[in-house]
């Protein structure tokens, strides 16, 4: 039978990406220093190996058969999705797959480094070649799909996703926001941030205790530490990690109850299809929704701080304590405090989606070439100047340099971001509309309660619907922004 044959076939597939994504776990957590290169061409095998098997003839063969097989819905869409992803590989020469993952690893591992000392000089020729490449490949897929090469790379991090889905978001939130942001700042209540250091082993048991305390299956997955936070793996071997800064430890806190949506989404995902297409993730867009649902809309607010209150101030002081520091109005205000900052990680809801718009400027130009690698800095800086009225003239690690992402060639994942926090507003209200009392669950640390509902809506359903549909199915209408800007308002008390 075509389809059993298919299915077998991509098990194999996925047992390939497991181990990928484990090896590229390694290379950001533990791997020696010196041993990047060796893991670079180890990590380029393995990807030739899966873009081989994907774009094989035999695969296109086993694809027309299952297409004239009685499928149910699960099949069929599996077997659609591999259908585009064997016309995507077959697009792609597996020898630029291996050219762009030997240097991605290379750009990747010159830019731990380089950022640490603000070096931009020295990873900067490391990134033409990646974004070389990544021109390259992008014209490939173009020329494959007919579409413009920078939503073929759209494609690749949130399937059917294009410019023209994303330019009426951004558009809407560059012009809302400023003032919005303004506004904020004018009635922020003033807050008094509890006083560290706050030794890295207390700060690590918080985000454990928490982890565990919203259902993260620990026998499944694990936290550790790297130079960005991130979550990877797959369902059953989830990996988290963050970073630490021993003066705030909410950096931490937040980056670890961010991560865990996504461990969180991963867990949930259907366990029928596991390693299959149609089991993944319906995209990067709805993946960010369900890590900021967990950190901006359940965790920043009143009810979770005061479920959480108690458990931070044991893992940090070793006792509860009744100093108006760390009492949960004050950790509230802390939790939504507005702030300029040069950092997209740290930054609050109101200004988090003006550095994703610049972002997403600067990679369609780099793609289009209207804008050089090296020239790149300069677009930062004047980006960041009229956009949130800060320089980054000279400030490489906090400015161009500061996000891995180019760095790894994930040209087209910024949008991800600020779309995900669209979604996730207009997901969590409709999970408040079905949830009643959902409020209160949270403040007693019910939070099964909420992950029932995710996991029949949203992560059960793995990518048996595009994004987009989904997310109108669950909230009633189409991508917008109004559920989004309603949450700010009522969040910062804005007009």
């Amino acid at each position: 039978m075509g389809y059993d044959a298919l299915h077998e076939r991509f098990r194999r597939i996925g047992d390939l990406n497991h181990a990928l994504a484990m090896l590229s776990w390694d290379e950001a957590v533990m791997m020696p220093a010196d041993s990047g290169s060796v893991r670079g061409e180890a990590l380029a095998t393995l990807t030739g190996m899966v873009h081989e098997l994907t774009a094989a003839p035999e695969t296109g063969e086993l694809v027309d058969a299952a297409e004239q097989e009685d499928l149910g819905p699960w099949q069929a869409m599996n077997v659609a999705k591999i259908r585009h992803g064997w016309d995507a590989a077959r697009a792609v020469p597996t020898d630029l797959v291996r050219a762009l993952s030997r240097a991605t690893s290379a750009c990747e591992q010159t830019w731990r480094v380089a950022r640490a000392e603000n070096d931009w000089d020295a990873v900067v020729d490391k990134l033409r070649i990646v974004v070389d490449l990544s021109r390259e490949k992008a014209r490939a897929l173009a020329a494959t799909f007919g579409c413009e090469p920078y939503d073929a790379l759209l494609d690749d991090y949130e399937p059917g996703l294009t410019r023209t889905d994303i330019e009426p978001v951004f558009t809407e939130l560059g012009a809302a926001l400023p003032d919005m942001v303004d506004d904020a700042l004018s009635r922020q209540a003033a807050a008094r941030a509890p006083q560290g250091p706050f030794p890295i082993e207390r700060q690590d048991a918080l985000g454990r205790a928490l982890m565990a305390a919203v259902g993260f299956d620990f026998g499944r997955g694990r936290l550790d530490v790297s130079h960005h936070p991130f979550c990877g793996g797959d369902p059953d071997d989830t990996r988290i990690t963050t970073r630490y800064n021993e003066n705030d430890f909410l950096e931490s806190m937040f980056a670890v109850l961010h991560e865990t949506g996504h461990a969180m989404y991963e867990q949930g995902l259907p366990r029928d299809w596991r390693g299959q297409p149609v089991g993944h993730a319906g995209g990067m867009a709805l993946h960010e929704s369900q890590s900021l649902l967990m950190e901006m809309q359940v965790c920043r607010g009143a009810p979770f701080i005061e479920f959480a209150a108690p458990i931070i101030q044991r893992a940090l002081l070793g006792a509860e304590t009744d100093a108006a520091e760390w009492q949960p109005d004050n950790l509230v205000k802390l939790a939504a405090k507005v702030e300029r900052g040069f950092i997209r990680v740290d930054a609050d809801e109101l200004t988090y989606p003006l550095h994703v718009i610049l972002r997403y400027r600067l990679e369609t130009a780099l793609l289009d070439g209207s804008l050089t690698v090296g020239d790149i800095p300069d677009a930062w800086n004047e980006g960041m100047s009229s956009s949130l009225g800060l320089s980054t003239a000279g400030n490489f690690k906090d400015g161009c340099m500061q996000d891995v992402h180019w760095f790894a060639g994930l040209i087209g994942y910024f949008p991800s971001y600020t779309l995900g926090a669209v979604m996730a507003a207009q997901i969590f209200r409709a999970v408040r509309d079905g949830i009643p009392g959902l409020d209160d669950a949270v403040r007693q640390g019910r939070f099964s309660v909420l992950f029932d509902w995710l996991r029949e809506h949203v992560h059960g359903r793995g990518s048996i619907r595009p994004s987009l549909e989904l997310v109108a199915g669950v909230s009633g209408r189409r991508l917008a922004t109004d559920a989004f800007l309603d949450h700010l308002r009522t969040r910062y008390g804005l007009d």
